[in-house]
């Protein structure tokens, strides 16, 4: 058995969702679910097929997405693993919908932040022991930084 730890690249901007899922209609289904969350959403999605062709199997509406969907896919290699990324939306606006999609197993995280996917590999196959998303806190939230955070959200229409 091995570990590797493998980049997910993408813009600094673009927001993505790593999770895993099962069966072939995934991509399909997941598709579905992103469209009827956010109108004219721009996004990409892969599926790495666990049996039969293991095809990497992908769907979206914007053509960089689908393909940084594509590139993470191969790149992870892990079966039933599915990636999703979004331009100028945040996961907060579909992650009920894509968790809400019945074959979908776990998200493993839903991000701008730099990822790194840490991969087990066996004579088997691959899986996905976990992620590093983004880096380690710096210290704790001061008061007026509280303030801060309230407002913020209230500002951009998140909270009351």
């Amino acid at each position: 058995m091995e570990f590797k730890l493998v980049p997910i690249d993408k813009p600094e901007e673009v927001n993505v969702i790593l999770g895993q899922t099962h069966f072939i209609k995934t991509v399909e289904d997941l598709h579905e679910a992103l469209v009827q969350s956010v109108p004219g959403l721009k996004f990409g999605l892969a599926f790495c097929e666990a049996s039969g062709p293991r095809l990497i199997r992908y769907s979206g509406t914007d053509d960089e997405m689908i393909d940084l969907a594509r590139k993470a896919c191969a790149g992870v290699g892990a079966g039933h693993f599915f990636a999703v990324f979004l331009s100028e939306a945040f996961p907060v606006n579909v992650l009920n919908a894509v968790k809400m999609v019945p074959e979908v197993c776990t998200i493993f995280c839903a991000t701008a932040n730099p990822v790194r996917v840490i991969v087990v590999e066996a004579d088997e196959g691959r899986g996905i022991a976990g992620v590093i998303d983004g880096q380690p806190p710096l210290g704790e939230e001061s008061e007026e930084q509280q303030l801060e955070r309230h407002q913020f959200l209230r500002s951009i229409g998140y909270k009351l």
